[in-house]
């Protein structure tokens, strides 16, 4: 290589994969190419890569090449940790000397994921009724939450980012509540006395700084839809874990109103406005307060009158108060500017979902919730985030999205869809081009896995017991020798089985929710006879490789619930322009979910098993092969003995071996 000629793809990817101690592999190769076309060319990538390609040297080697600004989102903070703990410091000392030059990197998140200075040392602002206190001493120091605030303390002399991540063990929501501040809630960083040491200002200093910046999707829906920027400029955007972008969109796009919410800003403003502004804003609250007592849960298609006036009544009383607030100056409120900001930010949130209730978009579904503890809430999402998602993210800057489960039913359409890109190859003016590739997986799926299809049980109903469903699944356990991930469609679901199957069988079952998702999974990966049960969240985050779990089984097909506002609402509105909604919308949610579920089996090129699915639609039903085909290549059955034969086999061969 002369001294001028900059280093080739495949030199780098090659010291990279050594860097990490891995192996190259085709599928990564051909994405390292695929992404490095599309940021040269500034164009847009839905890339495939099946587990165990190694996809994210895939993405980092040919953006750190590129050399301009790369930002990476990610949905999981386990991505998270490894891209910034592990990938990226390795890939940047390997690359180093190729390049001539050391890229920075920097994580970045928002802002109450940083313990806030100023509520430490202040305490939180609090309301009249309670008193003014300071939380540290009113918190007894030996009740759990007394002894949270102490750590914290402690960890905010030694803590270099305030990174509430970096904090092992981690404390109660209620614990970091009292250290931590919303970027509403904010006094931002020339207001404020601690301004000058602030954590989160600091992380916002190291991302401008940095060639790679490492978020998360909620981060990323931000800057998008609420225009004041929070990442730095970036010619780049990767958005690896790309399955999940919608659905947290969604999430950050979706507003909340509870009487508890309401009641909370009541109070923080009612002692720095005038009497006539409080009461106003005291009697719209009581009002709202009553009509949710009587809600019952449901999509509100048309605003009934009574609640059409309540809110409207909570808009006026809360913009009266906003500009009260605005105008007032106490010098007997101690700690005034940090009291302001907060019941500013607290009335300011009320009226934006208000108003946005009241005026009533037709690409806004609202609709009513319950809660056995939380009670009634009022919630507005948009229909669907595609158009947002379009207009904000891809005109102005190359986008990589990537993930193991892209190609539903056999073509990237179906995602694209959902993210506001036309067809491939039918790109316009309006319409951004992109190109999708699939680069598989290093795992021989027909000869590692068998995916089986319990045929003969009865159909899953709505509710009731499935005495057949649970007697195949004590059978197919008890064949396995345990080694077994439960994948229930819902909590109750993974309750029943747990409680059934412990009083037949000689196994130990994990249940979701008796420890933490973290210590389960730690268990469930010592001992090859613990079996794991839970629901659909634990599809995403579990990566056991080995014997310990060589069978995965689903209760059913993950269909949303047919009484799931927004789900139903989507569905109804491709059914009215033309489309097939069930198709679109069910069938896509639940085969991206099944995709994610089986891709829990074979996470290494030794594991061998087994994907059971009890529920015959699998193999009926006319959506079966659109289901089927967005699952892994395993070799398909129904036939039920030759199932436990080749799981007997299995847990014979993992025994062998001493495992």
């Amino acid at each position: 290589m002369t001294a001028s000629s900059s280093p080739s793809l495949a030199d780098l990817l090659h010291a990279a994969v050594t860097a990490v101690g891995g192996t190259e592999r085709p599928g990564q190769v051909t994405m390292a190419e695929s992404v490095a076309e599309a940021v040269d060319g500034n164009s847009h990538l839905l890339v495939q890569a099946g587990t165990g390609t190694g996809k994210s040297l895939g993405y980092l080697v040919p953006a750190l090449a590129h050399g301009e600004r790369v930002v990476v989102a990610t949905a999981t903070l386990a991505l998270q940790r490894q891209l910034v703990e592990r990938d990226l410091p390795r890939t940047v000392d390997a690359l180093q000397p190729l390049l001539r030059r050391r890229p920075q990197f920097a994580m970045l998140k928002g802002r109450s994921n940083y313990l806030c200075l100023h509520r430490l040392h202040e305490g939180v602002p609090q309301e009249e009724e309670e008193g003014l206190f300071d939380p540290f001493e009113a918190a007894a120091p030996s009740s759990k939450l007394g002894k949270d605030l102490l750590r914290l303390r402690d960890w905010s002399d030694e803590t270099e980012t305030g990174d509430r991540d970096d904090l092992t063990p981690g404390v109660s929501d209620r614990a970091w509540s009292q250290v931590s501040v919303t970027s509403r809630e904010c006094l931002g960083a020339s207001k404020c006395a601690y301004g000058a040491e602030c954590f989160a200002e600091a992380a916002r200093e190291r991302a401008k700084l940095a060639d790679v910046v490492v978020t998360n999707h909620a981060l990323l829906a931000i800057d998008a839809i609420e225009g004041a920027p929070v990442l730095p400029g970036h010619e780049v955007l990767i958005v690896d874990e790309a399955h999940e972008l919608v659905s947290r969109v969604t999430g950050v796009a979706t507003g909340e109103l509870t009487p508890g919410q309401v009641n909370r800003a009541v109070r923080r403003a009612a002692k720095l406005v005038d009497e006539k502004a409080a009461d106003a804003l005291q009697t719209a609250a009581e009002s709202f307060e009553r009509l949710m007592e009587l809600a019952l849960p449901g999509r509100l298609e048309e605003l009934p009158d009574d609640l059409e006036y309540a809110l409207a009544a909570l808009r006026d009383a809360a913009r009266t108060v906003i500009s009260a607030i605005g105008n007032t100056r106490d010098k007997s409120v101690q700690d005034e500017d940090a009291v302001r900001k907060q019941a500013l930010a607290a009335v300011e949130s009320i009226h934006a979902v208000a108003e946005r209730i009241v005026e009533g978009s037709e690409y806004d579904v609202v609709w009513y919730e319950r809660h056995d503890r939380f009670g009634a809430s009022l919630r507005v999402a948009p229909l669907s985030v595609s158009g947002l998602l379009r207009e904000k993210l891809f005109s102005e800057r190359s986008v990589v999205l990537t993930s193991a489960t892209l190609k539903l039913g056999g073509d990237f359409n179906g995602v694209a869809a959902s993210l506001g890109l036309a067809p491939e190859g039918t790109g316009g003016v309006n319409s951004p081009e992109w190109k999708g590739v699939d680069v598989g997986s290093p795992f021989d799926y027909p000869k590692q896995g068998i995916l089986y299809v319990a045929r003969h049980l009865s159909q899953p109903g709505r509710e009731g017991s499935r005495t057949d469903m649970l007697d195949e699944l004590a059978e197919l356990v008890e064949a396995a020798g345990g080694r077994t991930l439960g994948l229930f469609s819902s909590m109750r679901a993974a309750q029943a089985a747990a409680e059934a199957l412990r009083g037949r069988l000689d196994v130990p079952i994990l249940l979701q929710g008796e420890e933490t998702l973290g210590e389960l999974i730690r268990n469930f990966a010592a001992d090859a006879r613990t079996c794991l049960f839970g629901t659909l969240s634990l599809w995403q985050g579990v990566d056991v490789p080995g014997p310990s779990c060589q069978l995965v089984v689903m209760d059913r097909v993950p269909f949303p619930r047919p009484d799931d506002p927004l789900m139903s609402a989507r569905q109804k509105a491709v059914e009215e322009a033309g489309g097939n909604g069930f198709m679109a919308v069910a069938a896509t949610h639940a085969a991206l979910l099944m995709a994610q579920g089986a891709g829990r089996l074979v996470r290494a090129s030794g594991d061998r098993g087994v994907v059971a699915v009890l529920d015959p639609r699998l193999a009926t039903a006319r959506y079966g092969g659109f289901l089927r085909s967005s699952l892994p290549d395993f070799w398909y059955t129904t036939d039920r003995n030759q199932v436990r034969r080749s799981l007997a086999a299995i847990d014979e061969a993992a025994k062998a071996d001493g495992r």
